[in-house]
């Protein structure tokens, strides 16, 4: 894949929505306000006659794939479709990356057999976690073929997309090597976009040892930030010995704030309000490949500063932002802003939302940002009734819903085709994959 044309293809689909999102004040505007209906030229959402999903009017959506359907290399879809990431082919192609997030013993209609990081106990067959990857005619939405990317991992749950055309995916299990996997796992592995199979399944061991969520890369340098779910998470960054070839390893980093605050959560009161900014550093970590699973705890040892779930992340041209899912006074999630320092300038962190509501949203999870400058947000809650949104975020730091889910389930995966026409995103199980088009703003 060319790694150039690519890199363009990225900036291209990332750079001029948040350029959007900083032109319109979004720098100093995060905050957490009333919600509203929705936003002018969407309008409320209209009730899916299928009961599947609710959309604005003038709104549409595709199913893609579904669990259990055949793929072109004879295996099957399998189950828990989490994040996802939108490739440009070229010559009028399109490729998904999808995550599966799998655990051993549930295969769930999804079996493959070939090269595999890790095998089920002492036999032949491949763990279930992995990637499939779905090829797409650009013009049209149709399914050209799909087939398995990465087989014989564990809970591949987010990641992200590189400007070199490629996918992270994280497994977000720590888990040892006991007779029933071969292996450790926890790692990052690396999925080209165009690899026509099961690639060579390669941790990138370097990047880290730990419950694994997403990743992003900040095309101005090559470094990687990644993401934690856990109670007590940090955020990492990882700078590579050589830009845009992770696997040669390099140096692994968590996030502390300089004036001393350690606790980012806000569980026990206002402690970093919305729209607060807070110089950043970075301290290193040692021993990263963590057998006893504290990387964490050594890293917050160091003063890095605790997160309340880290999970969706997603760069844009100079700035990146973070969901920590149970973060906040309501517990409800908060989205963070960071912005890599340039030119000797120290990074920078803001709390850019916090909500206060679940009519704001409610444990968010995968995010992106759209081309006309919202954040999207996937919501992740298990409540009963069921009321998992698609929510919108402006840039002036209100909430509302984009589209609603019958089923008991959750969003993830949530990505932009490159000509911001099509948003792509995953219900988790029964795993779907979905288009949803419609008169986006421009």
């Amino acid at each position: 894949m060319n790694s150039a044309l690519h890199r363009r293809q990225f900036l291209a689909a990332t750079g001029s929505a948040f350029a959007a999102l900083v032109a319109s004040g979004c720098s100093t505007r995060g905050a957490s306000v009333p919600v509203i209906d929705s936003l002018p030229g969407y309008g409320p959402l209209v009730r899916d006659p299928a009961e599947l999903v609710d959309l604005p009017m003038g709104f549409s959506y595709r199913v893609l794939s579904n669990l259990g359907d055949t793929m072109d290399d004879g295996f099957t879809v399998p189950d828990a479709a989490d994040g996802m990431g939108c490739f440009d082919l070229g010559n009028g192609k399109l490729a998904l990356v999808r995550n599966h997030e799998l655990i051993p013993g549930r295969h769930d209609g999804g079996g493959v057999m070939g090269k595999a990081y890790d095998t089920v106990a002492r036999s032949l067959v491949p763990l279930p976690g992995g990637t499939t990857t779905i090829v797409l005619d650009a013009a049209t939405l149709e399914v050209e073929k799909q087939y398995r990317s990465l087989a014989g991992t564990i809970r591949n749950c987010a990641g992200g997309i590189t400007p070199w055309g490629s996918w992270l995916t994280c497994e977000e299990a720590p888990a040892k090597a006991d007779g029933r996997i071969n292996k450790d796992h926890g790692w990052t592995f690396e999925v080209s976009a165009d690899a026509p199979g099961l690639v060579d399944p390669v941790p990138l061991t370097a990047m880290g040892r730990f419950n694994h969520e997403a990743a992003c890369v900040d095309p101005a340098t090559g470094i990687v930030y990644q993401t934690e779910d856990r109670d007590d998470s940090l955020l990492y960054r990882f700078l590579p010995k050589t830009p845009g070839k992770l696997v040669d390893g390099g140096k692994l980093q968590a996030l502390v704030i300089v004036d001393g605050m350690a606790d980012t959560r806000n569980w026990d009161g206002v402690g970093v309000p919305p729209q607060s900014w807070y110089e950043v550093r970075w301290v290193d970590l040692d021993e990263v490949e963590a057998p006893e699973d504290d990387l964490r705890k050594r890293g917050a040892a160091k003063g890095a500063a605790l997160f309340a779930r880290g999970e969706g992340i997603w760069m844009g041209e100079g700035e990146m932002y973070f969901c920590c899912t149970s973060g906040g006074t309501a517990k409800l999630g908060q989205i963070f802003r960071l912005v890599p320092g340039r030119s000797g300038a120290p990074d920078r962190l803001q709390l850019f939302y916090e909500s206060t509501s679940p009519d704001q949203f409610n444990y968010g999870d995968n995010l992106c940002v759209a081309p006309f400058g919202d954040l999207i947000v996937c919501e992740d809650q298990y409540t009963d009734p069921v009321q998992n949104h698609l929510r919108g975020i402006t840039p002036q730091g209100v909430a509302y819903p984009l589209a609603f889910l019958h089923v008991q389930t959750e969003w993830a995966g949530a990505c932009f085709s490159p000509d911001g026409r099509t948003l792509f995103v995953n219900l988790y199980s029964p795993a779907k994959t979905l288009a949803i088009t419609g008169p986006w703003t421009t």
